[in-house]
């Protein structure tokens, strides 16, 4: 009909290309000049606190910023200087409490250095974490604090070349090398396995993660250190590691207790595998002495307390962070290994005496 073709036409019936979505329609600069009556350099001014603008004229530029609800780009403004003030953290996995602290430390460091953290997981995935550090590189961040999942990370040394600093968590780099910070593990395992053994235990069960990472490798490592120190012979059937699943540990557990010569107790590997058991032990007809490695949540309210062989977590996140910002800073510095020491916290668990 003639009527309804010429309500069509009418300008206020056509809508832009763009109007129909909710998303991506962000103001511009150009938009607050317009709106304020003013040129782009004179919103560059206000925008970027710089001199050279009246307050009436800084007055209105404000009222359209803030009618628009305008914001800085910063991410245009940094890149023009080479520098995205970002830096990326990569996890083992989100979920588990060990990683809050430390990526909060690495948070604040870069905060304090006026940079913003984005993290992510490798939830345990060689090819996970490859994809996520690669994917942080091509978003031009400044810097990497990763804790490994994989042990080739050759694929980092193109982006270490073009200035991308990068710091290990936990665990070392494979095959390149690269700056790390860990947690003494062995030691920390060494020591909590002798405190068992001083307070008369023979038959001690090891727990742990996946043999193929560090932590578990080093923490095996020094239960077996303590028992050969103290001229005790290891039994296979006393150690068990794979994956953290409270299936299988409860599986291992339950068979090192059982049988005519039961472990008496137990060295748990991380604070994953220390909740699992903690459940097991309770089941227990005769008291079974405890130490775990990691601090868990509630361990001094449990009847015992638990023992544990606690790693600052928190330092750890710091001190990579701080060696990160080191690097971008300017300062040359030679790829170093940091060990922090761990501390043994004896609550009960670890110093009940063998019941049978």
């Amino acid at each position: 009909m003639p009527g309804t073709a010429r309500r069509a036409d009418r300008p206020a019936d056509r809508l832009p290309a763009r109007a129909g979505s909710r998303y991506g329609n962000r103001p511009t600069m150009k938009d607050v000049a317009a709106r304020a009556g003013v040129g782009l350099k004179t919103v560059s001014r206000v925008v970027n606190g710089e001199p050279g603008v009246t307050p009436d004229t800084e007055r209105r530029v404000q009222e359209a910023i803030e009618a628009l609800g305008f914001r800085r780009n910063d991410s245009a403004r940094v890149l023009r200087k080479g520098r995205t003030a970002s830096i990326g953290l990569i996890l083992e996995d989100l979920a588990d409490p060990f990683y809050g602290p430390l990526s909060r430390a690495v948070e604040e460091v870069a905060r304090a250095h006026g940079a913003l953290l984005i993290n992510g997981s490798s939830a345990e995935d060689p090819e996970r974490e490859q994809e996520l550090a690669l994917a942080l590189c091509a978003r031009r961040v400044d810097g990497l604090v990763v804790i490994p999942a994989g042990d080739d990370h050759r694929y980092l040394e193109p982006e270490i070349r073009a200035g991308v600093a990068t710091v290990f968590v936990d665990r070392p780099a494979g095959r390149i090398d690269a700056d790390v910070v860990l947690s003494d593990n062995f030691g920390g395992a060494r020591d909590g396995v002798a405190h068992l053994i001083a307070h008369g235990h023979r038959r001690i069960g090891f727990i742990g993660d996946m043999p193929r990472i560090h932590t578990a490798a080093e923490r095996l490592r020094g239960y077996r250190a303590a028992m050969e120190e103290a001229g005790i012979p290891v039994a296979e059937s006393w150690m068990s590691l794979g994956v953290t699943d409270p299936e299988r540990v409860r599986r291992a557990a339950e068979e090192m207790l059982s049988g005519p010569e039961p472990v008496t107790a137990v060295f748990t590997g991380n604070n994953r595998v220390t909740v699992t058991v903690i459940r097991v032990l309770a089941e227990q007809p005769h008291p079974v002495a405890l130490v775990g490695f990691d601090d868990i949540e509630l361990a001094d309210l449990l009847q015992p307390g638990v023992t544990v062989v606690a790693q600052d977590a928190a330092a750890l996140g710091r001190t990579a962070a701080e060696r990160l910002f080191r690097q971008l800073d300017g300062t040359f510095l030679t790829p170093e290994r940091i060990e922090l020491p761990t501390r043994l916290v004896m609550r009960g668990s670890g110093e009940l005496p063998p019941a049978r």
